[in-house]
């Protein structure tokens, strides 16, 4: 790369935070690459979009940083491209000197319990992609007609579900929700939502803002139980140790302390317990929980252990939050058990890198995919210094535009993304929104190609 006779072209599978801060570590290397970013979908951002909680816009603020990547010369973005049905690993062997895959996790992980399949079970997953838009599961039918909701799982994104169940119309309508979520939520005759956690409070992976959050909902009244505050020795030395457990304890105490205010929903923390079968006849009535005792082993860490204690609970919906699982594309290896790229530092094979969560699973926030992919980036490079990259046979950057053109794909540009950016957020200031999100796939192409498509606002 000292004196290329050309840029190094470089194709990053994903646009969301992994694949974006990927394109700009390349488009920064000395010299530059070409990135040509593709994705799936219409629109990019992965979960910066479809992910984060509508409710939460500050977050999203990091799509900025990503426009100004997108801003640098030498970079393209191929939305409405699907690696492996619209063009092929091998295809993209031939375009380009190295891929960077960066597909993050893209379903959610399944308990292993009866039931869990009945009509009114559901992935967190699956939820946060129907009430941010995503255009796969807008036909999903959300039925929120009960009156308790169960959550499983004990981090951010069973903090998420709570919490959006329990907004008030006041509180979502400011936000970019859809508004069939929106509708449901609003009119849904939910009074509790209980969150389960299979180990207890010291062990949750709630950050402290977020926990912190769930205490100051204008519909919503905490319940915590004090008894279940009260930590073993391994538990109350990793809560002293670790500065996010002592927080949230310390949160979990102030709101177990708290009079119920008689908001008309309550949101219910329970700890060391475990859903062990999803009970109904043709939908879920009830869920079946075990009792967990803490255990620790010589290292400190603590597990939770099942006892014979049972408990029957009413509940008329059930989300699984128990981690996100990776999905595997045709012609790329992949590790079924974790979910992931098989990958040492990022590399994969030869001219072949992973970033995010589908490089090292699941965990960290936004910002952590940075660091990741700039990793993968600096071996990516390295790789190319020392001319252990295979050279792309078809280098020409018209070259993938022209078989996805023969194959009948309509790529959408950076520049059609701009014109359903604007297209989203015109519709959003006038209803008092960030934006008002085009939600099908017919209706987002629409827009990108600046047409006015269907009506945006309610009737």
């Amino acid at each position: 790369m000292s004196a290329p006779a050309r840029p190094l072209r470089v194709a990053v599978i994903g646009s969301g935070p992994a694949g974006f801060y990927a394109a700009g570590a390349l488009l920064t290397a000395d010299p530059p690459a070409e990135v040509d970013l593709y994705d799936r979908l219409p629109a990019p951002w992965g979960l910066v979009r479809f992910g984060v909680a509508p409710d939460h816009p500050k977050i999203k603020d990091v799509s900025r940083a990503f426009e100004k990547i997108a801003a640098r010369p030498g970079f393209r973005f191929l939305g409405n491209v699907e690696v492996g049905r619209d063009i092929t690993p091998e295809d993209l062997s031939r375009f380009y000197d190295a891929v960077v895959y960066s597909v993050g996790a893209q379903t959610g992980r399944h308990l292993g319990i009866p039931g869990e399949e009945l009509p009114g079970a559901w992935g967190a997953t699956e939820f946060v992609a129907w009430y941010n838009g995503h255009p796969d599961f807008q036909d999903v039918p959300f039925d929120l007609d009960a009156e308790r909701a169960v959550v499983v799982g004990a981090g951010n994104v069973a903090l998420d579900v709570a919490r959006m169940l329990a907004l008030t119309e006041e509180e979502l309508a400011p936000t970019d929700t859809t508004d069939a979520a929106i509708e449901a939520i609003i009119r849904s005759p939910l009074k509790e939502i209980v969150v389960l956690a299979r180990r207890g409070p010291a062990q949750a992976a709630f950050t402290t803002p977020e926990l912190k959050e769930m205490g100051e909902l204008a519909g919503a009244d905490i319940a915590v139980d004090p008894a279940e505050l009260d930590l073993d020795a391994a538990s109350a030395a990793f809560a002293e140790a670790d500065t996010n457990a002592r927080r949230n304890m310390e949160v979990l105490r102030q709101l177990a302390a708290r009079p119920p205010a008689g908001k008309p929903r309550l949101v219910r923390f329970r700890f060391c317990v475990s859903p062990v079968a999803v009970l109904g006849d043709e939908r879920v009535e009830a869920v079946e929980l075990v009792r967990n005792r803490l255990e620790s082993d010589e290292s400190g860490h603590v597990r939770a252990v099942a006892t014979d204690e049972r408990e029957t609970i009413p509940a008329g919906l059930v989300f699984r939050s128990v981690g996100y699982h990776g999905v595997p594309l045709e012609g790329v290896p992949f590790d079924e058990r974790r979910g992931t790229i098989p990958n040492e530092g990022g590399l994969v094979g030869e001219g072949v890198y992973c970033a995010g969560w589908i490089k090292r699973g699941p965990t960290g926030v936004i910002g952590t995919n940075k660091k990741d992919a700039t990793e993968t980036v600096e071996m990516l490079i390295e790789d190319a210094r020392a001319g252990r990259l295979p050279e792309a046979a078809q280098p020409h950057p018209a070259a993938p535009l022209e078989l996805l053109a023969e194959r009948g794909v309509e790529v959408v540009s950076y520049a059609g993304w701009e014109t359903l950016d604007a297209a989203e957020k015109a519709a959003g200031e006038a209803r008092g929104k960030p934006r008002v999100k085009r939600v099908t796939w017919g209706d987002l192409l629409a827009a990108a190609r600046g047409e006015a498509g269907r009506p945006l606002s309610r009737a």
